[in-house]
């Protein structure tokens, strides 16, 4: 047998893709610049390493399900001034999800926070960490399905193995009782446990509207705000302004 049947074969079977994608044009550019075989090597197993490192991100994002693709340079910052751009970067360093520490985005309808909360989420992809995207409608409807089934305790239990939750539009839709009351235990259950990331058009005085108790309300507020970062969104509309820039 050939010796590149060989190393392709072999390629095949260790599963080394990207290996058997370059090793030719790289063994050609090794001899013509006489790089040492051990030079050589580390740089094939480079390539395998990237190319693997890259695939996993791309099915942590996959995963995560986010309602569109956006980043923090995509962002306008001028939008809103007095938002903090220091402390968002800070935070796409992702060292509140080792913390356990959440990040609230509270304020108008149309200012960023959905943008703001899938980016973060995209860094925590990027830095390795498993995430979910979630509308707080969409998650209600999951767990009481779940309960309804007898098997809450199970998608609890493998939701809090995701390092990081992403609840939108909390407030948003009007939610049922036992949704709202499942909705209280999904995120109590996470307390200290795991980080979330809460869009809200609702200040936190108003939360009552969502779960109809005030004492539930207040627990859970206590809970989330705990060791949280909270951006007030407060302005006008950013997907508003985008249209009139378009149009």
């Amino acid at each position: 047998m050939s010796t590149i049947f060989l190393l392709e074969t072999y390629a095949k079977r260790l599963r080394l893709p990207a290996i058997k994608r370059v090793y030719k044009e790289m063994a050609h550019d090794a001899t013509e610049r006489q790089i040492p075989y051990e030079e050589f090597l580390l740089a094939l197993l480079e390539q395998e390493v990237q190319q693997r490192d890259a695939n996993q991100i791309a099915s942590r994002i996959k995963h995560a399900r986010f309602p569109s693709m956006k980043t923090l340079d995509q962002y306008e910052f001028s939008a809103i001034p007095s938002l903090n751009k220091p402390k968002l970067l800070q935070l796409a360093r992702c060292e509140y999800i080792e913390k356990a520490e959440n990040i609230m985005f509270i304020g108008n309808s149309g200012t960023g926070k959905t943008h703001l909360s899938t980016a973060l989420g995209k860094e925590a992809c990027h830095h390795g960490y498993s995430v979910q995207f979630w509308t707080a409608a969409k998650i209600c409807n999951e767990l009481m399905e779940a309960q309804s089934q007898k098997r809450i305790l199970q998608l609890e239990k493998q939701w809090l193995k995701t390092d990081l939750i992403i609840l939108d539009e909390v407030g948003f839709v009007p939610l049922s009782k036992t949704g709202a009351e499942l909705l209280f235990q999904f995120c109590a259950a996470r307390y200290e446990k795991g980080s979330i990331i809460i869009t809200s058009n609702l200040e936190f005085a108003d939360w009552t509207q969502i779960f109809k108790d005030e004492q539930m309300t207040a627990a859970l507020v206590d809970r989330l705000t705990h060791r949280a970062h909270i951006f007030a969104m407060n302005g006008d509309s950013y997907r508003f302004k985008q249209s009139i820039q378009r149009s």
